[in-house]
């Protein structure tokens, strides 16, 4: 393949906010100061990206997805479980259905559990000794589950057995308004007697995880020290492992991923990319930024296009630190200059918007860059939600903007019908 310029594109995890009191009303990126992202908008373009429907709230693995060139046929199928399963190298067999869990603190009551904290804190030490506690439960049916650790708080149950099905419901209430619930696990049909036995097995596993870490030392030490216990499990994005078409691999894109979030590893290993990790890479903000732009560097000499996800700007979302946030975003501009000077076409977006009012996912388009040599040029000069909305890049899909970028590198032949499934 012959390019104009390789590529980068920088994926910030929970990129777009909304307007922030404590910012005058301004949102983080645009209280933040970004002179190498102005400097790239004001020799580019920018635009505002939809990750994949307009006003649709995504998650991770969803508007990540899409990025690194799913097609939007089967990411109406990606369920969060077994690629977050894949990030962690879980053997999945055919029929495996894996889950997407939280450690989480639980008060358990006469009618069940009161969710009191749905990350335990954000655990991080420990959480490798409480899953491995959680090995191996035999739960009915000849159904056996297994809890294996991801990143931090976050987990994957993968159950084994005949005629399993990811037609069920989630345990985990999501992030609403306390006093939260762990749900009771459901077929999401009533006439479905594999989902109401795989639905009964998350149940049996929710109360035998309680039981088993309600005492565990990780957690009589967490106690000792004023820290939440994470003794219970909550689950969501039950699925089964599928195959998933990509247009970077269509295309013949060489691809690399520098990525620490185990559901993004899991995307770049289920696409057949080229994936660096590091222990310096962590999904919080206390990531090594330097080492992770060292890494681009070092995958372009092998590669068309480097993707690089960053899960911190997500973080100070969820957790309503919207100065936290802004201060991760100048750390990330200063961190980027390297890449100004080596000629490459780069991009930079986000999977979502998250509002660090609330702390949740929202449906606001993300404000995005594209900047080429040589390529287009438009009025924006600030990298920002407002600023952005004038850019000559306008509203377009996530799918779209990653074309732009390929077009701009050069490596987008004209359409053809081979190329149906990705249009």
């Amino acid at each position: 393949m012959r390019l104009r310029h390789k590529g980068v594109l920088i994926i910030l995890d929970g990129l777009g906010d909304r307007p922030i009191p404590l910012l005058d009303g301004a949102t983080p990126l645009e209280a933040a100061r970004t002179p190498n992202m102005d400097r790239l908008i004001a020799a580019g373009q920018g635009g505002l990206v939809d990750p994949f429907l307009p006003g649709v709230p995504v998650s991770t693995h969803t508007g990540t997805g899409v990025l690194m060139g799913l097609s939007s046929a089967d990411a109406l199928e990606l369920a969060r479980g077994p690629v977050e399963a894949v990030g962690v190298e879980v053997p999945m067999g055919v029929g495996d259905i894996a889950l997407r869990c939280n450690f989480a603190t639980l008060r358990p009551d006469t009618a069940g559990f009161e969710v009191l904290d749905r990350r335990a804190g954000r655990i991080n030490d420990g959480a490798s000794a409480l899953a491995q506690s959680l090995g191996e439960i035999t739960l009915g049916d000849g159904i056996t589950g297994c809890l294996r650790p991801a990143t931090q708080h976050r987990a994957v149950l993968h159950l084994c057995g005949a005629a399993l099905s990811a037609e069920i419901s989630d345990t985990d209430p999501g992030g609403g308004e306390p006093p939260l619930r762990v749900q009771d696990c459901h077929a999401l049909r009533p006439d479905d007697p594999d989902a109401e036995r795989t639905a009964a097995a998350v149940n049996l596993f929710v109360q035998e995880a309680h039981r088993r870490l309600q005492d565990h030392p990780v957690n009589r030490h967490r106690v000792s020290l004023g820290l939440p216990p994470a003794n219970g499990v909550i689950t969501r994005g039950a699925g089964q492992l599928n195959g998933y078409r990509n247009l970077l691999t269509h295309m013949g894109v060489r691809t690399a991923l520098v990525a620490a979030e185990r559901t993004v590893v899991g995307l770049g290993r289920l696409f057949d990319f080229r994936v660096y990790n590091s222990p310096a890479f962590t999904a919080l903000p206390d990531t090594d930024l330097e080492a992770k732009f060292d890494t681009v560097r070092t995958a372009l000499a092998d590669h068309h296009l480097v993707i690089l996800h960053i899960k911190g700007t997500d973080i100070c979302g969820h957790d309503k630190e919207p100065l936290a946030k802004r201060a991760f975003l100048e750390r990330i501009d200063a961190a980027l200059a390297p890449l100004l000077a080596d000629g490459l076409a780069i991009a930079i977006t986000g999977d979502h918007s998250t509002d660090s009012n609330i702390g949740r996912h929202c449906g606001d388009p993300v404000p995005s860059l594209l900047f080429a040599p040589g390529g287009r040029l438009d009025a924006v000069t600030r990298f920002g939600e407002g600023p952005c909305t004038q850019g000559g890049l306008g509203r377009i899909l996530a799918s779209r903007f990653l074309d732009s970028l390929l077009d701009n590198m050069g490596c987008l032949p004209n359409y053809g019908p081979s190329d149906r499934d990705f249009y």
